[in-house]
């Protein structure tokens, strides 16, 4: 059994420690770091560096936006999911431009914690019915002379398949589940996923749906 190894930044130390004791009865979850800013989370980073970040974004000496732009920056491979009271769509957009793999509002159940938790570290992101419904009314919100946020949007064609799949990542499907309802393989849903990435220019599924939705390619 894979121990998945947890860190928490969060300037209330009673949601942290609330927040680590409330995971400590699942076996193979382990964390290894907690601290109370941006700035302590970067330290200690090199010495106790988790697969799973759980990122406040209001702190102080460093804010988590900051925090989570270094962290990836020099530690490429950590991921990130958002715990924050912030339920507006900007600060929810924002972050998955930023790259982050999941967004949780702070009165979240266990249970979906645990869920966001192992689908991070499965598929690589996680999005609940709150951050696509926060993605879909950016895209219909959209002022339509706008100019596109990315400047090569209009040179993106994605292809039926592609946007159907797309689309089913942000209703929070995995790859397995994918594959059974469009009855394909999950390589073959994997492979839409990177031609989506390709196409968009966007390293992360995260990131590569916000600009489907931004763009108006969904």
């Amino acid at each position: 059994m894979k121990v998945l190894k947890l860190g928490i930044a969060d300037d209330h130390e009673l949601f942290r420690k609330g927040f680590i004791s409330m995971l400590s009865g699942i076996p193979d979850f382990n964390f290894v770091l907690e601290a109370a800013n941006g700035q302590e989370l970067l330290d200690k980073l090199p010495d106790n560096t988790p697969d799973i970040i759980f990122m406040d974004l209001q702190m102080p000496v460093m804010d988590g936006i900051q925090a989570t732009e270094l962290a990836f920056e020099r530690f490429p491979e950590i991921k990130v999911i958002v715990v924050s009271m912030y339920n507006e769509d900007r600060f929810v957009i924002h972050m998955l431009e930023k790259g982050v793999q999941g967004y949780l509002l702070k009165d979240t159940s266990p249970d979906e914690v645990e869920k966001a938790i192992r689908r991070v570290a499965e598929e690589g992101f996680y999005y609940n019915d709150f951050v696509s419904k926060a993605m879909h009314r950016k895209m219909v919100n959209r002022q339509p002379n706008k100019h596109p946020f990315f400047p090569n949007a209009c040179n993106v064609a994605l292809s039926s398949r592609e946007q159907e799949v797309l689309q089913l990542i942000c209703d929070g499907l995995s790859t397995v589940e994918i594959s059974e309802k469009l009855f394909i393989s999950v390589r073959t849903v994997e492979g839409h996923r990177l031609r989506v990435l390709e196409k968009t220019g966007t390293k992360t599924t995260a990131a590569a749906v916000a600009f489907a939705y931004k763009n108006q390619l969904l």
